[in-house]
């Protein structure tokens, strides 16, 4: 049997939002399903915004093996800044709303077969990005998307159809916006719904904005999206769902390693997370800056 000097410290960081019940589930899932013979664990929550970071940071500090962000794509972005650059690696248990990186990872939103490949301990490195120096994982956007992000943060009820329901009822009346883009050096005006930058596919709860995306390939997908026509939403919408989006009209693509965009509304979606910044936003690669424990 392994003593507690050669197995691996391990942090799990709980975002807590869904109340005590989850956290104690949370608790079995890890007390039943880790290896204990491999894993030494200790279970830290967050408190407030940005908590995961600092909770992340100490573990640094107090050489932690392995630190475990339990939560949605926010929590997994707090969680894995203070790791960008280093060789200890971020799990994830996906646990929130969209889980848009955990998808395009294949990691399974059930917490026990999460933990198992925790168990196995295989790891990968991935690209991370940033826009004006703020760190993000999967994606980012502006214009309709970030609107939209902004909305369901303030929402009490989360989830897909809370998502939906915004999105659905706020679309009719939101009007295109114009953007100049420099793209690796190049200049693209476009006039667009929303613009999103994503590092993986996922626009979250199994929706692929940009189905050929590569986490590890260097580049950011450039997902220029032009205002559907209402009746034609319908169609337009299971191909998000089927990984297809790219094949439509209303769709442009385009990878860069290194992107500026002038806009005129200051909000952004940022990895699930609605925040203001500057109308000139300037996005860069670090590739393959992460590693991340995966299947």
């Amino acid at each position: 049997m392994n003593t507690t000097e050669n197995k691996i410290k391990v942090l799990f960081i709980i975002n807590p939002f869904s109340g005590v019940d989850r956290q104690k589930a949370m608790e079995q899932h890890i007390a039943k399903n880790l290896d204990h013979n491999k894993f030494e664990h200790t279970i830290s929550y967050t408190e407030a915004p940005q908590h995961a970071t600092q909770l992340c940071t100490n573990a640094i500090a107090n050489g932690y093996d392995l630190i475990v962000a339990v939560g949605g794509d926010g929590t997994v972005n707090e969680v894995a800044k203070p790791l960008v650059g280093k060789n200890i690696p971020l799990g994830i248990i996906p646990s929130g709303s969209g889980n848009g990186l955990a998808h395009h990872l294949k990691i399974p939103v059930e917490p026990q077969k999460a933990i198992h490949i925790l168990n196995a301990f295989t790891s990968k490195k991935i690209d991370t990005a940033e826009i004006n120096n703020r760190f993000f994982l999967s994606i980012a956007g502006v214009g309709f998307d970030a609107f939209v992000a902004k909305k369901f943060a303030n929402q009490k009820k989360r989830g897909f159809l809370k998502y939906a329901e915004i999105a659905i009822g706020e679309y009719y009346k939101y009007e295109p916006e114009d953007y100049t883009i420099m793209v690796d050096g190049k200049k693209v005006e476009r006039k667009a719904l929303f613009i999103s930058f994503a590092n993986s596919d996922q626009f979250g709860y199994n929706t692929s904005i940009s189905p050929h995306a590569k986490i590890d390939d260097g580049l950011i997908d450039i997902c220029i999206m032009k205002k559907v026509p209402l009746w034609k939403t319908g169609f337009l919408a299971p191909l998000l769902f089927m990984k297809k989006i790219d094949k439509s009209p209303y769709v442009e693509i385009i990878r860069a390693s290194e992107v500026e965009i002038i806009q005129k509304n200051k909000r952004i979606n940022l990895d699930g997370e609605s925040i203001k910044m500057s109308e000139n936003l300037h996005i860069k690669v670090l590739p393959r800056s992460l590693v991340v424990i995966v299947p």
